[in-house]
């Protein structure tokens, strides 16, 4: 990468937010932190937020030389300045909900840890030690947000709070650290000392969170509200920070809606051809019981995720997509219980000696699962989704800054491009089963009740005429429930976990479909601008090599 004084910035930016937030430096595989965990503590929060307004001054004064440089500058002032109008807000310091917040950043970011050797597990023990103490600034800046009236709804303290409970060992089983800790056992070299380290740490983790849990149910319950929704300012900030758009919310509303109307029509007519005049919920459970669409345990799963995974790499590369040999590596493992049911993505090491990994979070006790259902996910968060489209970056190091490849994430961007892959994959041929399309066109129907419930909790709107459900009422958590349980064939479990996060996590939801709407958009005027000359492959290189980037920043780069 030429270097440039945006270009500077933008790394020292990196390098210096991973000393402040060595959470983030092990997700994002900036070396020298793992033994830390992140000041969460107001100070900590305050200090962060000192540093981005700084490099917001700098970058600002600086001068680009290029188009490139240009992009680069534009991309970081959008993202960063939203990231210092969040902490103005008061949304750092208050934040907790279930599936995003430093309670489950504390817990998960041992997922990524080594393993391998004995100066790995003395890393973790050093880094598990601190957690009482990590912990402890959560609990202060909790403390300080309340005082101020700043206090996330009760659904979300309770709901965090089981989460507490079972990484404890409280809710049944074993504590997830003393999980964790007893795979050291089966690594050469790990000393007597060390074992008994790591059992102090696991055991002082294990008797934090659950010293949280009661925290949270004796201390911030009694003051936080009930109300779930969070009104229209709060939603349009949380809004442009995941989607990275100034949104028309109503108009985003109404086509959620049109969209949502449109593919339940056309899943009738798949789940016809499977079983005629069946309903979907009659047509899911047939193929639920279909042994060819079945496998049975978590590894089973697993394995299955990995092999699905592997064919579409092997066999997307160069006919389809430019493939780096590096990215042809990822990962599929069962994610630890106690977070949310689903499956997430978490991206490689700037030098891939961690790979792209695919994580699916399922309950603890379940040992059946339906396949037809989750392809397109496989899709969605492998290739051509989420690991194509994050190790591209990644890989991009001759001509992106490394806020560009490791620290720039928009939601919109990044699941709209995941929820488009899976759409082009059908194009592709690889959803030609009529149970496998079933499953993908649920899950683009899932994603546009998205739209229309998260957007319609939040600012309490009217549920139109013509749709045939409540007609004229205005939006609940328990209209979202009862929408997303009876006009959707997704797994209820799911469903429950999913009623929570939209209301813990405004405006995130609807980036999915929003930003599958844009990227759609974006090849459309691409095919018509260029003619016969449209090469797909070159559309889809050109775009991801351009690194993540807000939807109103990436519409201006994909027109011109």
């Amino acid at each position: 990468m030429p270097a440039s004084v945006i270009n500077q910035i933008s790394d020292d930016f990196v390098g210096d937010y991973a000393a402040l937030d060595p959470n983030a430096a092990t997700y994002l595989g900036v070396p020298g932190h793992d033994q830390d965990l992140t000041d969460y503590s107001p100070d900590g929060h305050a200090a962060r937020a000192e540093l981005a307004a700084r490099a917001l001054r700098e970058i600002g004064a600086a001068e680009p030389a290029s188009d490139a440089e240009r992009l680069a500058k534009a991309v970081f002032q959008e993202r960063v300045g939203l990231d210092v109008e969040r902490h103005e807000a008061g949304l750092t310091t208050s934040s907790l909900n279930v599936i995003d917040s430093p309670l489950q950043a504390l817990r998960q970011i041992f997922d990524l840890m080594p393993t391998g050797t004995a100066d790995d597990w003395a890393v973790i023990a050093s880094r598990l030690a601190k957690t009482p103490g990590a912990l402890a600034g959560v609990r202060a800046s909790l403390l300080h947000s309340a005082d101020k009236g700043e206090i996330s709804a009760i659904r979300q303290v309770s709901g965090v709070a089981e989460q507490c409970e079972t990484w404890a060992g409280r809710r049944g089983g074993t504590s997830f650290f003393a999980n964790m800790i007893a795979a050291a056992d089966k690594v050469d070299g790990v000393s007597d000392g060390l074992r008994s380290d790591l059992r102090a740490a696991a055991e002082a983790a294990s008797a934090a969170y659950g010293d949280f849990a009661e925290f949270l149910r004796a201390d911030l319950a009694p003051r936080a509200p009930k109300r779930d929704a969070v009104g229209e300012d709060r939603y349009r900030l949380e809004s442009r920070y995941y989607t990275g758009a100034k949104l028309d919310l109503r108009e985003a509303y109404e086509w959620g809606w049109a969209e949502f109307s449109r593919i339940e029509a056309e899943m009738k007519q798949v789940a016809n051809r499977i079983r005629p005049g069946a309903t979907l919920a009659e047509t899911a459970a047939a193929l639920d019981a279909d042994p060819r669409y079945r496998v049975h345990g978590q590894d089973a799963l697993a394995a299955w995720m990995q092999k699905l995974s592997d064919t579409a790499l092997t066999e997307l590369r160069d006919t389809h997509f430019d493939i780096p040999e590096p990215l042809m590596r990822l990962e599929c493992k069962i994610a630890p219980p106690g977070g949310g049911v689903g499956a997430y993505y978490t991206g490689p090491t700037d030098d891939f000696s961690r790979p792209g990994r695919m994580w699916w979070s399922v309950p603890a006790d379940r040992a059946e699962f339906s396949t037809w259902r989750e392809v397109t996910t496989v899709y969605h968060e492998g290739v051509p989704g989420h690991h194509l489209q994050i190790a591209t970056a990644v890989h991009q190091a001759a001509e992106l800054n490394r806020f560009q490849r490791l620290m720039c994430w928009v939601s919109g961007y990044g699941e709209g491009w995941a929820l488009y892959s899976e759409r082009l994959m059908r194009e592709l041929g690889y959803l030609d089963d009529d149970g496998d399309l079933l499953g993908m066109l649920d899950a683009h129907l899932f994603r546009a009740a998205r739209v229309v419930v998260d957007i319609g909790m939040h600012l309490e709107l009217e549920i139109p005429k013509g749709t045939g459900f409540h007609e004229g009422e205005r939006w609940s958590p328990d209209l979202g429930l009862e929408f997303m349980l009876t006009r959707t064939i997704s797994d209820p479990t799911h469903v429950h976990d999913e009623i929570d996060r939209y209301l813990g996590w405004p405006g995130q939801a609807p980036s999915y479909k929003l930003g599958e709407r844009l990227w759609l958009a974006a090849r459309e005027e691409a095919k018509s601008a260029h003619g016969a000359a449209f090469d797909q492959k070159s559309f889809h290189t050109k775009a991801l090599r351009a690194g993540a980037m807000g939807l109103d920043l990436l519409r201006e780069q994909m027109i011109g």
